[in-house]
Order: C-alpha cells, then sequence, then structure tokens
C-alpha cells in the first residue's frame, strides 16, 4: 500500500469535489428531440428485452444453453438502459446536471458493468456457434446449460471486479483541474483526466479494460466465425452451408450493432466535433439493447414460435375466463 501511495506522489491532501457536473449537449440546437429520441428508444429498449425475457422463461424448449446466453443478453441490455437513459434524461432533460461525486461513481460502476457484459455475452453466444456447427456431434456434451451458466457467472465476477478496481483507483485521486467532465455520463476517461497529482493507475487500468472488454471479444468473436467459416467450405452443398450459416445471422447483426459504432466513433472520435462525437457515443451505448431483442425476435424461428405459442396460450386461457 505505501508503494502504492508513493506512485501517486507524496504529501498529497486529496480532494474530492462534492459533485460533478456532467457537460453533455451544449449549443445543439432542438436538442430537447433528441431527448424524446432517446426516451421512445428507452420504452422499446424495455419492453423488448422484458418480451424476450418473459418468453425463453415461460418455454420449457428454449431452456438451452445458447438461450441461457440470450436470456442474459437481454437481462444485461435491460441493466444498461435502465442504468443510462432515465439518468441522462435526469440529467439534460431536467437540468440536472450537478450529480454528487459518490452518485456519480455509482453511475460509471452500472453502466461500465453492464456496457461490458454485453459485449462477453456475445463471446458467449459465438462460443455457442461455434462448438454447434463445427462440433455438432459433441455439442450435447460440450455446451450444457451448466457450463453455459458458469461461463455467464464467471463474466459477471471478471467485469465486477473489473470495474470496481478502476473506481477505486479514481477515489486515490485528486480532483482539482475542473469538475466539468465532458461526456454525457460519468465518463472513467473524462474523469481521471481532471486530477492534478498521478493518474498513470487510472490509464493504465482505462487502456486494459478497453483491450479486455472490448479487443478481446471482438478478436475471439473474428476468430470464432473465421473457424466457422473454414468448416462451412467443407461442407458438401450449398444448402447445408447456407442453413448453417443461418443459425448465425442474429448473433452477426448483433455483433456489427455493437461494435462497428464503437470502432468508427474512436477512429474519427478526434476528427469531429466533441458535439458529435458524444453523441455518436451516446448512440452506440442505447441502440444495442433497443435493435438486440427486436433481431433475436425477427431472425430467430425458435423465438417467433414460441412467442406465437405463448400468445395462443394465453388467448385460451382468456377464453376460458369470459363468460360465454
Amino acid at each position: 500500500m505505501n508503494s502504492f501511495n508513493s506512485a501517486l506522489g507524496k504529501n498529497i491532501s486529496f480532494v474530492r469535489p462534492a459533485y460533478f457536473i456532467i457537460r453533455g449537449f451544449i449549443g445543439i440546437p432542438n436538442i430537447n428531440y433528441y431527448y424524446v429520441f432517446l426516451f421512445f428508444v428507452y420504452v422499446v429498449a424495455v419492453l423488448g428485452n422484458t418480451l424476450v425475457m418473459v418468453v425463453i422463461y415461460l418455454d420449457h424448449n428454449l431452456r438451452t444453453p445458447k438461450y441461457v446466453a440470450v436470456f442474459n443478453l437481454a437481462f444485461s441490455d435491460l441493466l444498461t438502459s435502465s442504468a443510462l437513459v432515465p439518468k441522462l434524461l435526469d440529467i439534460f432533460l431536467f437540468n440536472h446536471r450537478y450529480i454528487p461525486y459518490n452518485d456519480c461513481l455509482t453511475f460509471l460502476f452500472f453502466c461500465y458493468t453492464s456496457l461490458s457484459m454485453q459485449a462477453f455475452n456475445l463471446v458467449a453466444l459465438s462460443y455457442d456457434r461455434l462448438i454447434a456447427i463445427i462440433y455438432p456431434l459433441h455439442y450435447q456434451v460440450k455446451v450444457t446449460n451448466r457450463f453455459m451458466l458458469s461461463l455467464i457467472a464467471s463474466f459477471w465476477v471478471f467485469v465486477t471486479i473489473a470495474v470496481l478496481i478502476s473506481a477505486g483507483l479514481l477515489t486515490r485521486l485528486s480532483i482539482c483541474k475542473s469538475v466539468v467532465i465532458n461526456s454525457y455520463f460519468c465518463d472513467h476517461g473524462q474523469i481521471y483526466q481532471l486530477a492534478c497529482n498521478d493518474y498513470f493507475p487510472s490509464y493504465v487500468i482505462g487502456m486494459m479494460l478497453v483491450c479486455l472488454i472490448l479487443w478481446f471479444p471482438l478478436i475471439f468473436i473474428l476468430f470464432s466465425y473465421s473457424c466457422i467459416a473454414y468448416a462451412l467450405s467443407k461442407v458438401a452443398t450449398v444448402q447445408e452451408r447456407l442453413k448453417a450459416f443461418k443459425t448465425c445471422t442474429a448473433h452477426l447483426s448483433l455483433v456489427a450493432i455493437y461494435f462497428l459504432p464503437v470502432l468508427i466513433t474512436l477512429t474519427i472520435g478526434t476528427k469531429i466535433h466533441p458535439n458529435a462525437r458524444i453523441i455518436n457515443l451516446s448512440l452506440t451505448s442505447v441502440f444495442p439493447p433497443m435493435l438486440n431483442p427486436i433481431i433475436y425476435v425477427l431472425q430467430t424461428q425458435e423465438i417467433k414460435d414460441s412467442v406465437r405459442r405463448l400468445r395462443k396460450r394465453l388467448i385460451t386461457k382468456l377464453q376460458k375466463t369470459i363468460p360465454p
């Protein structure tokens, strides 16, 4: 602990501000329309992900490893939307830009944890597709519900510990340059740059998190689909290839929706106006939770069939309860 304190600098009197100010969207005309749009996105995300979770929970035919991961993805999406959008609307629509210090770190924790779990859920789903296509005869043995639950639980533990460490390092910083966060939420990178003592440990953990939470999942997913493409090239008929690839279309759509906007924003982020960058980043955070359930409901035959069965069951019960 002494060596850690010396790394931060000696004789530092820590300054913890009573609050931060979320700068967010400044000087953008008609920005209130964007907040109305965010509210619409939030409602669709909550309804869609709740529907997917309820369908998977009620239909015993969907109690498979793949849909264990889909259920957790819907839960992560629901947590992301609920952690981010209501607070974002409260800050900007009702002009509550002052956020207490501890509340800001709590906001940071829930946002980063849920956003990170979205990426790791895509890893779990890509592993499921990899084994299902390359080792179809051994799928039932290699990928079980217990295995998938253990994998997802390990992801939750890892992400929670990693984000707690990053938030804990922020409490070792003396915030005296400013209290204005140039983002739409309590952004880790924006906070540690406000420190006047050494924030190198926070910088290192931030870079590690980017590698582990963004690049590792993306590289693993690309490697998985490279193996899948190679395996499919050995399949005899085109029809069999298309049938196997069709089982991956929903997952590939989720991967594209999650990673492409982030990569594009990181690539051109320094070349565009700060307001445009903030809007792009906010959209990359709120769009996937809204689109993920829509994609799974529309592109996955099992869920569409399950929705039809549950609807028929509900109609039958209602007809029995209503007197003639």
